[in-house]
């Protein structure tokens, strides 16, 4: 039989059809690690530690608070702060000798010194608030040494650096929990609690944001958050810090604990405000003058859940617009949304319960947790106290040999927001699918309790 012919036009739409399926395919596939070189770490247990032994690699903004709220809670000694800011790790010491503990080692010689500090055989966790490239490495570092890792958001910022802490996390088996504050609010707490005990129904949407005009950070050069994180948006367009919003409410809705995200779309608008903002506030010469800003100013990102859940993402860290989570969660029965807290329930008189008339929600679903610590949590913490609220509750389930409430699949799975959603603007707003940094083992993993 003669070779059937193919003409010119039939090969150019055949090769323009591959061409286009395999660009779908690039922007569709999330990259999966099939091959565990360990096992799960959902719901791992350590023995208590009588007395946890802290490390710290970075004591800035950040991490100084971190400093402030541990020291406030039984139970923990603070050994060895690294940071080769020399005021800020001299501050860091400061707080522990003002409160009668004796001076933490320093570690300051540049910024490997955290290399040396993590091989101390007195430290069980390392807290690391340090700038978002240095995240993955610093903690797999300190899983590698023996370490629970303990790391600002977002845990990382590429899908490779994410699947190599979930690995090392499982290798290790050490913790790898990213404090996120935010879920120990005490609406989120609240809200939780509701959600668990059915008030809202079946959990159908939910939407979460971080809306905060940071402008104000690029006056820092040299020094402080400002100095490296307005380089981010420089080079990258898309959700640059998805997970205050999205913590909460995805533990609503049982990520990784009976669901899991499976794809998202992404859309940026354009950037304007904050060149806009460099030129009007700093003179020629300046290093943020002329920086040509590339993320938009504004993003939204749709997920949707292997069970039919849909999620609203947004981020905004420089329009001139007032602060807001959303937290928003949307039943069958009711929805919950927040900024300003409302409620409407299937049935009730008003469309709304808002402002005094939440008392009585408040009264009758406060979460145990802060019932507990709650007044203590604001006297001795940071952001209305879910800082030190995160802290003592983390502390005690390392005390007393308990599961943390977040792990590293967690961590893992709000942070890959930020590249995923990077490849889905890139790419016209098609969507990108998630990883699977369970490996599957989302659809046997018990939900997160109202722990008493």
């Amino acid at each position: 039989m003669s070779e059937p012919t193919i003409n010119r036009r039939d090969l150019l739409l055949a090769t323009g059809l591959s061409t286009a399926s395999l660009a779908l395919a690039a922007v569709a596939g999330a990259t999966n690690r099939e091959n565990q070189k360990g096992k799960s770490v959902a719901g791992l247990r350590h023995a208590p530690l009588k007395t946890v032994r802290v490390g710290f690699i970075g004591v800035g903004a950040r991490g100084s608070g971190h400093v402030y709220s541990l020291l406030r809670i039984e139970g923990v000694e603070i050994k060895a702060i690294c940071d080769p800011h020399l005021p800020s790790a001299n501050a860091a010491v400061k707080q522990c000798t003002n409160l009668g503990r004796p001076a933490p080692t320093l570690y300051t010689n540049g910024d490997k010194d955290y290399l040396n500090m993590v091989k101390r055989d007195d430290i069980d966790i390392v807290v690391i608030a340090t700038p978002w490239v240095t995240h993955a490495p610093m903690s797999i570092a300190a899983m590698r040494a023996g370490k629970h890792a303990f790391v600002e958001v977002p845990m990382a910022t590429t899908v490779d650096d994410l699947w190599d802490m979930v690995d090392t996390s499982e290798q290790t088996q050490r913790h790898c929990m990213m404090l996120e504050n935010v879920c120990y609010g005490r609406e989120e707490l609240m809200v939780l609690n509701m959600v668990r005990q059915g008030v809202l129904g079946e959990l159908l949407h939910g939407e979460g944001a971080y809306i905060h005009d940071l402008r104000g950070q690029m006056n820092e050069v040299g020094h402080g958050t400002g100095s490296w994180r307005t380089l981010e948006y420089t080079k990258r367009n898309g959700n640059l810090y998805p997970t205050h919003g999205l913590g909460p409410v995805a533990q609503y809705m049982n990520i990784n604990r009976g669901d899991r995200f499976d794809f998202m779309s992404s859309v940026s608008s354009n950037s304007r405000v904050r060149e806009t903002y460099a030129k009007e506030h700093y003179p020629v010469g300046h290093p943020h003058h002329g920086l040509k800003f590339v993320c938009g100013d504004i993003n939204t990102s749709i997920i949707r859940t292997v069970n039919g859940k849909t999620l609203m993402v947004q981020w905004d860290e420089q329009l001139p617009r007032p602060y807001n989570r959303l937290n928003l969660i949307q039943g069958t029965k009711g929805v919950w949304g927040g900024f300003p807290d409302r409620l409407a329930l299937d049935g009730s008189a008003d469309d709304w319960t808002e402002g005094d008339g939440l008392k009585k929600v408040y009264d009758q679903y406060e979460h145990p947790l802060f019932k507990r610590m709650g007044e203590e949590s604001k006297r001795n913490g940071g952001h209305g106290g879910m800082d030190f609220l995160m802290w003592w509750r983390t502390i005690y389930c390392l005390r007393n040999g308990e599961p943390l409430d977040q792990d590293v699949y967690e961590g893992a799975s709000w942070s890959v927001v930020g590249p995923l959603s990077e490849k889905s603007v890139k790419n016209r707003g098609r969507s990108v699918d998630f990883p699977d940094f369970t490996r599957g083992n989302w659809k046997t993993t018990a939900p997160l309790g109202i722990v008493s």
